[in-house]
């Protein structure tokens, strides 16, 4: 698609809540052949087919699926119902553990699943031009970014490259549990962790507070359980 057509696009759906415009699609790619169907259409149901899915992970009921199937309706074009923002960890795979099938999730992925500007940008794009309808902020249990932001945080470790990068990003959302008591730390780390970036998000102007407010788009914070498989609301 053109620049100028992308512009347009975008433009006309954060002034009407719509898709892309559809003269600035024809002009640009022609007659729309069959495109996807996005699964759900408002905030409320599109957290619960998230929910829904991961239960089936966590019980071992995973739907059977034709992944070629639908190929070449992906080939048109997307439409992903949730955006995930979720950590590098090679141990959890959104597509599984929501029992989804390609297509249906916008992903963006950072060690620690914390806000940089190039994952807002993603988000925004999710919303604005694709049509998501909740982004979840999904961090998980052992998650060695949380765990290292809490070791340099208490004992001052100097980590090597761009990783201490992490630690500053993560420092703002992890420090004020340091301060708490109790003795599941880590556990208590990646949940504030979590909120701080979904509060960061609700935040975001124009795009993803605008839409928030419009009633267009939930932001929800989640922990996934590395031994049970299961997702838990936080």
């Amino acid at each position: 698609m053109c620049n100028a057509c992308f512009a347009r696009g975008l433009s006309r759906r954060l002034v009407l809540g719509g898709g892309l415009a559809a003269a600035a699609v024809t002009t640009c790619i022609g007659p729309a052949k069959s495109q996807p169907v996005r699964a759900a259409e408002t905030p409320d149901a599109a957290l619960n087919l998230l929910l829904e899915g991961n239960e089936r992970y966590a019980s071992n009921r995973l739907n059977e699926r034709d992944f070629s199937a639908s190929r070449a309706a992906r080939a048109q074009g997307q439409a992903p119902f949730a955006a995930i923002l979720g950590c590098a960890d090679s141990r959890v795979a959104p597509e599984l553990a929501f029992d989804r099938m390609p297509g249906d999730l916008f992903v963006v992925r950072v060690a620690g699943n914390f806000m940089t500007p190039d994952g807002l940008a993603s988000l925004e794009y999710g919303a604005a031009v694709l049509g998501t309808k909740i982004v979840m902020v999904l961090g998980h249990t052992a998650c060695g970014a949380v765990n290292a932001t809490v070791g340099a945080l208490q004992k001052g470790n100097d980590l090597p490259g761009h990783i201490a990068d992490l630690v500053r990003a993560m420092k703002p959302g992890i420090a004020p549990v340091l301060k708490e008591s109790g003795d599941d730390l880590p556990e208590r780390a990646a949940v504030a962790n979590v909120r701080y970036t979904v509060q960061r998000l609700v935040e975001a102007r124009p795009i993803l507070a605008d839409l928030v407010v419009g009633g267009k788009l939930r932001i929800v914070g989640a922990v996934y359980n590395l031994a049970t498989g299961k997702v838990a609301l936080v």
